[in-house]
């Protein structure tokens, strides 16, 4: 993604990791040929408290730094009395571990005991560390001892804005921090400071951000990081200003980065078509598909109003299937003749030979309500995966609009119901959803809801957690039940031998049809995940796979074999959380909850902060950044393969 941002024990460690590898450089080891690491590692990996908890006693320093960051993927309670005690540990390599960990466990009894202990830490580092861990448990009371905190350095000043931003985040905010983030915002700060100041103003919900137009508009317009202008420009979204579309639409037409141009357009909601008409022509041909399909939704999402006029002028200039069946959408829900217009648009779909851009028509149909049940038969007679899953999610989509008819009520009841019966995971799993769904009162046309449970006894598990979990979330909804997620099985240990093999500064080549991008694994902070991902790329197993999903600046997404999101292997990875940060272009393991990984992985195209702590970073791009940001959905992945050999084990050192 971009570059790192290492608070805590990730600055102590991963510093090495912000230089892009040389490819003449030697093989280097990895940390694993020590015994004592890979049993901490594999004791993480089965959530082994127990045994854990007397590492973080040992007599040497590396072991209880490990042992207290197995912590902050294992996340046990019971392990908070020792993590607090580590807070006072001379070496403040461990203080950091232990700090993160805290954070990850998310208990706010901890939260006094972090206060006291950032009041007494004198490493700069490790106070970063603990304020933002303070965020993650953080009350009223903590948040307010982080809005009037006062930094003595750059790395502490960066700690306060990232504990407000992960405050903010789970919505523990006030006047007090909201002064402080503005505060943050100011150019002669660190760059990590305003980035998660812009952040924590961008990502707290409901927050009124209107008194703080001056200093968002000045750092969306004037800071030299695009991450941060991105950020700001989120945040100007909550602002209510008269003024509001002339500024949004200059930063459309300006900006020299799509992913600022973009976040602008998303900020428009709310705003009257005519004010940003020419920004949002503009968008829909940006030379980065990215913002042209940005815009598309931001349209499909705001469609009030909108003068389709305009957009069948532009509709001939838009090459992209995404953008155009976005556009085709807007213009059929508007449009005082639809018959006419639909089939020409039927024509787009039946005609299209990629399966993505026939999914992307057929989504444009739901355009018109009375389209549904050509819609329908469409998805359950799809051919491929993306068209099924597509077609579901465009009856969804009608199905959620405001003026949608209590006529139509009862047919699209059987509709998800049929999709239940499917077998296809995909469509039980979106059905399952949709049925649960409160504002959409489907519980009273089904009789009973056996259909539910036969599904779910048809599922392969580890295979189809996703599935299952949404399944039992709609069988637990409709009895009146509290729903407990079900825990993946632990089947897929972490494989000792092929870590051993698998150099520190190990690279992968990704080989798309837009060029080539190249990774370097993360084998020290994630072994089970890289060994994973090395083991499916020996297998050839991503070759000739596609970017299923691309969300604007945001992720690019693969690894999918089904092609539309919903694939998985027959076995699940447990999650690895280390102290990284997701920036631009870190590489994530997809999931559906923790300990739910498994081939899926994505691609980030900027700072995803959100991500950080609960999605395993198991590797980064060194090469072809370009490229992942002109990535979109449908694009191959020619092949995968890794650079260079890997090493040979030496006999009898892996258990």
């Amino acid at each position: 993604m971009k570059k790192l941002h290492f608070l805590g024990l990730g600055l102590l460690l991963l510093s090495a990791c912000q230089t892009i590898p040389l490819q003449s450089r030697k093989p280097e080891l990895n940390k694993f040929a020590d015994p004592n690491l890979r049993d901490i590692y594999t004791l993480q990996d089965e959530r082994n408290t127990a045994a854990l908890l007397s590492y973080l006693q040992d007599g040497k320093q590396t072991y209880r730094q490990e042992a207290a960051l197995a912590f902050a993927s294992v996340q046990d309670t019971l392990a908070l009395p020792q993590l607090l005690s580590l807070l006072t540990d001379t070496a403040a390599e461990v203080r950091s571990a232990a700090g993160y960990a805290i954070g990850q466990i998310g208990h706010n009894k901890a939260e006094e005991a972090l206060v006291r202990h950032i009041e007494q830490e004198t490493n700069s580092t490790v106070q970063a560390g603990l304020l933002e861990a303070l965020g993650k448990i953080a009350t009223l009371q903590g948040v307010n001892y982080l809005a009037n905190y006062k930094p003595d350095s750059d790395e502490a000043m960066a700690g306060q804005a990232w504990g407000l931003y992960r405050a903010g985040q789970r919505q523990v905010y006030n006047k007090q921090s909201l002064d402080a983030g503005a505060a943050l915002l100011a150019e002669s700060n660190p760059y990590e400071a305003r980035l998660a100041a812009a952040h924590f103003m961008a990502r707290s919900p409901k927050a009124e951000l209107t008194p703080y137009r001056k200093q968002l508009l000045t750092s969306a317009t004037s800071d030299p990081a695009a991450e941060v202008r991105m950020a700001a420009t989120q945040a100007l979204g909550k602002v209510r200003a008269s003024d509001k579309a002339g500024f949004l639409s200059g930063i459309v037409q300006s900006d020299p980065d799509y992913r600022v141009r973009l976040s602008a357009i998303r900020a428009m909601a709310g705003l009257e078509y005519s004010e940003i008409k020419t920004a949002v022509l503009a968008g829909l041909q940006d030379e980065n598909v990215n913002t042209a399909v940005a815009t598309s939704e931001f349209l499909q999402a705001n469609p009030v109003g909108v003068n389709i006029t305009d957009l069948q002028q532009v509709l001939g200039k838009l090459h992209d299937a995404r953008v155009r069946s976005n556009v085709m959408w807007v213009i059929l829900r508007n449009s005082p003749a639809r018959e006419v217009l639909l089939d020409r648009y039927r024509q787009s779909f039946q005609n299209a030979t990629d399966p993505y851009d026939k999914a992307h028509y057929l989504k444009a149909l739901s355009g018109d309500i009375n389209n549904y049940k050509f819609i329908a038969d469409a998805t359950f007679a799809a051919q491929h995966p993306v068209i099924a899953t597509t077609g579901m999610d465009a009856l969804l989509l009608m199905r959620n609009q405001s003026d949608f008819p209590k006529d139509l009520e009862a047919d699209f009841a059987g509709i998800f119901k049929k999709a239940v019966g499917s077998g296809d995971v995909a469509l039980v799993g979106m059905a399952a959803s949709a049925i649960r769904d409160p504002k959409l009162k489907l519980r009273d046309h089904y009789q009973n809801y056996s259909f539910l449970t036969d599904a779910q006894q048809k599922l392969v598990l580890p295979r189809d957690m996703e599935t299952n979990i949404e399944l039992q979330r709609t069988i637990d909804y409709l009895n009146n039940k509290e729903s407990i997620t079900p825990e993946n099985p632990f089947t897929h240990p972490i494989d000792w031998n092929l870590v051993a093999t698998i150099p520190t500064n190990q690279q992968v080549e990704i080989q798309t049809e837009k060029g080539l991008i190249v990774l370097e694994l993360f084998v020290e902070d994630a072994p089970g995940s890289v060994a994973n991902f090395v083991e499916l790329i020996q297998k050839n197993f991503f070759d000739s796979l596609n970017f299923h999903r691309v969300v604007p600046n945001f992720v690019a997404q693969g690894g999918d074999k089904r092609g539309d999101g919903w694939g998985s292997s027959d076995y699940a990875i447990r999650s690895e959380f280390a102290p990284l940060n997701y920036r631009e272009g870190f590489v994530g393991m997809a999931s559906a909850g923790k300990d739910t990984e498994s081939n899926q992985w994505f691609i980030t195209h900027s700072p995803t902060p959100h991500l950080d702590g609960r999605y395993t970073i198991f590797a980064k791009v060194v090469e072809g950044m370009d490229v992942v940001h002109h990535l979109k959905v449908g694009d191959k992945i020619n092949y995968v393969k890794l650079r260079g050999d890997l090493r040979e084990p030496a006999p009898g050192t892996v258990k």
